[in-house]
This record gives structure tokens, sequence and C-alpha cells, in this order.
């Protein structure tokens, strides 16, 4: 299968669209227009991804120290014959403080990625009403 055939369809739509001539319209404005959705719409895309990887590193991160914490409280426990070498309130403590620390820091990291997302989308919004609002202006020939 030819690949450049396929590369760059918004020229095989100028291609197609101007061969009818559509008075009032401006077929390159459009596509371009149209170009730019498509980029904005892949940056989104990108920022959503980046944000989904932070957050599957972060919850590795809380799996491998939660099972390191538990390994080493286990090894404390097998080699005490006595009282168990820790207090079970403190650690329960602690462990609902880092619970909530990784919560926090779960939270802060959807934020941020939500924002970015938005801010992309709201941009291009902004510009397409800007390139709607010219486009209307436009005197017409």
């Amino acid at each position: 299968m030819n690949q450049s055939k396929y590369s760059d369809p918004f020229s095989q739509f100028a291609a197609m669209f101007q061969q009818y001539k559509l008075p009032g319209f401006d077929v390159s404005a459009i596509l371009e227009a149209r170009r730019r959705d498509v980029e904005a719409l892949a940056a989104t895309n990108q920022v959503a991804f980046g944000g989904m990887q932070a957050l599957r590193d972060k919850q590795l991160e809380i799996l491998r120290r939660t099972l390191s914490e538990l390994e080493a409280i286990a090894t404390q426990f097998e080699a005490s014959s006595s009282k168990p070498p820790f207090n079970a309130t403190e650690l329960v403590q602690r462990a609902l403080r880092d619970g909530l620390a990784d919560m926090q820091d779960i939270a802060r990291t959807t934020q941020q990625t939500q924002a970015e997302a938005y801010a992309l989308v709201s941009k291009r919004m902004e510009e397409a009403l800007k390139e709607l609002k010219a486009s209307v202006n436009r005197p017409q020939t």
C-alpha cells in the first residue's frame, strides 16, 4: 500500500473541494481550521495519556512501597520470638497518613492533567471562534 497517498488527508480534501466553485466559501481556510482542530485534539490526547502514565507510575510507586513495608514488618515479626517489635496503633496511623498523602498526590496529578487538557481545548475553541467571526466579516466575492 502506498503510504504517501494517505499521509495528508487535508490536501486531498482541499483538492477535491477546490474543483467545485462554491461562492463565499474559502475551502483552504476551512480545511486549515479543521487541521488545527485535529492538531489540538492530538495535543489534548497526548496530555491525557501523559497524565494516565503519571497516575500509573504513582500507583506502582505506592504498591512497591507498601509491599516493601509489609515485607519489613513480616521479617521483624518473624525474627521476634516474643512481643511484636512494632506498635500496632502507630503502624495504622502511619499507614493512614501515607494513604492520605498518596490520594492527595493522585488527585493533584489528575487535576493538573485535566487543567492542561482543558486549556488546550479552550484555546482551540477561542481560535475557532475568531476564525468563524473573521470568515463571517469577510466580504463575499
